[in-house]
């Protein structure tokens, strides 16, 4: 697939396993669950989640084992964000510009990058107001980031 602002393909730098089948090393089902509603609670998003058990608890894909995905436990064990985790990392990347601008302001590069993660932002959230994933009314603005 295709970046958005680029005429490139890239790659993902992660590799999937290669089996869909739950491995024999892993802990049980039910501990997992525990886990990531731990996790949860903590404040973390999903992504983070599947990293920490990849990592620390050796569990490759947390589907194949239990039957249903991270952000599904989540939302079972009413876990649940404000905002979708790639909106939200997308307005703090767009913060974190402005900030610099506000510093740097003839850093035409990077009011260039700016305008670009706006625009995926505002792409998102028409997606994700049309599935009902946040209300309606959501919109963004600079100066409403800023304050946020």
């Amino acid at each position: 697939m295709a970046r958005t602002h680029a005429h490139t393909h890239g790659k993902s730098h992660s590799v999937r396993p290669t089996s869909k089948n739950a491995p024999t090393w892993t802990i049980d089902g039910q501990e997992i669950v525990k886990k990531i509603v731990e996790f949860g609670k903590d404040g973390m998003p999903a992504s983070e989640i599947g990293l920490r058990l990849r990592d620390e608890f050796a569990v490759p894909l947390v589907k194949p084992i239990i039957g249903m995905t991270i952000s599904q436990i989540l939302e079972e064990n009413d876990i649940k964000r404000s905002m979708p985790e790639d909106l939200e990392r997308l307005v703090r990347k767009a913060l974190g510009l402005q900030k610099h601008l506000g510093v740097h302001n003839s850093d035409k590069r990077n009011v260039r990058s700016l305008e670009l993660i706006e625009s995926k932002i505002h792409r998102l959230s028409r997606y994700y107001k049309r599935e009902g994933m946040i209300s309606k009314d959501w919109k963004y603005k600079s100066v409403i980031a800023k304050l946020e």
